[in-house]
């Protein structure tokens, strides 16, 4: 029998945490219901491993984990890996339900970073909450994070260094070829830094896309599906005369720049993926799913 052709699929931390809802597990879990019920109906056609965003639950964690102050706070790609268990099992949970005769199986992740990055040097990658203008100042002042504007509101942003090699890929691989729905790279792995034979951990989160993007080359995947509370990406947004962008080739997205902090690296990451593979890539909603890939909804990205 042939194999189904090879889907990653990047689920935003925010399509299973939207801007604005309570950071609880509850939430979050009914979140997640809905997206394995969209990736549940993928399975018909590809054979689906799944990346997941962390943002707002690897910023939670920070939180929590800066409320005890009789110990150290832990290390960001500690929290990443923490993260990648806590959303990994909710979404293994839902997904084994959805689909009882498919063996799902969740990975932890570990992917290297240069230490060299300009990243390091101008944090860009938005993590946990919403806040005020006035408790964006007073958290910059009290635990020395850096605050950025994020739509009406600030997020503390993080290094996010580009991943430049997936640790498991070959473990991946290996279940993949034994049709495990295969869930990794969660929050877009755990960065690590490699000197020699070792590898230590860093503080930062790589951003997932990015990295379901080096995923998807590495797998030699045949689509990459980046799904985002965004119903499509867009030209000019937030002007007067912004306007979805349907179904475009790499070269005409060629010099167009889009917000470094949220649509600039799922473009990135698309266009990376198509030049070098000759896949296509989509981004959209949620709830548009599979009706992207074939161009009907969301922003197909082909090659060209």
């Amino acid at each position: 029998m042939e194999k189904k052709p090879v889907l990653v699929v990047a689920l935003g931390g925010n399509a299973l945490l939207k801007r604005g809802e309570p950071l609880e597990a509850s939430i979050q879990q009914q979140n997640i219901l809905i997206a394995a019920g969209v990736i549940a109906r993928l399975t018909d056609e590809w054979r689906v491993v799944l990346v997941h965003g962390n943002g707002p639950q690897v910023g939670l964690l920070a939180l929590q984990n800066a409320a005890y102050p009789d110990v150290a706070p832990y290390p960001l790609d500690i929290l990443v890996a923490e993260s990648q268990g806590m959303v990994g099992y909710m979404l293994q949970q839902a997904l084994r339900n959805e689909l009882p005769s498919q063996e799902v199986t969740t990975l932890l992740t570990r992917v290297t970073v240069d230490p060299a990055d300009p990243a390091f040097q101008d944090p860009c990658k938005y993590i946990g909450p919403v806040y005020t203008a006035a408790q964006a100042t007073d958290l910059a002042a009290e635990k020395g994070w850096i605050m950025k504007k994020d739509g009406t509101g600030f997020r503390r942003v993080v290094p996010s260094p580009a991943p430049l090699a997936i640790s498991e890929s070959a473990a991946i691989n290996t279940l993949l070829l034994h049709d495990h729905l295969v869930i990794c790279n969660g929050g877009g792995g755990i960065p690590v830094v490699q000197t020699g034979q070792t590898m230590t951990g860093c503080e930062a989160v790589i951003d997932k896309d990015l990295s379901a993007a080096l995923l998807a080359r590495q797998l030699q995947a045949d689509a990459l599906l980046i799904l985002t509370d965004a119903d499509a990406v867009y030209q000019n947004w937030g002007t007067p005369s912004q306007e979805a962008i349907g179904q475009v080739t790499v070269s005409a997205l060629a010099g167009t720049s889009f917000d470094a902090g949220s649509m600039g690296p799922k473009v990135d990451a698309c266009c990376q993926f198509v030049r070098t593979s000759g896949g296509h890539a989509g981004i959209g909603s949620l709830q548009d799913g599979s009706r992207i890939l074939c161009g009907q909804k969301g922003t197909l990205i082909i090659p060209g």
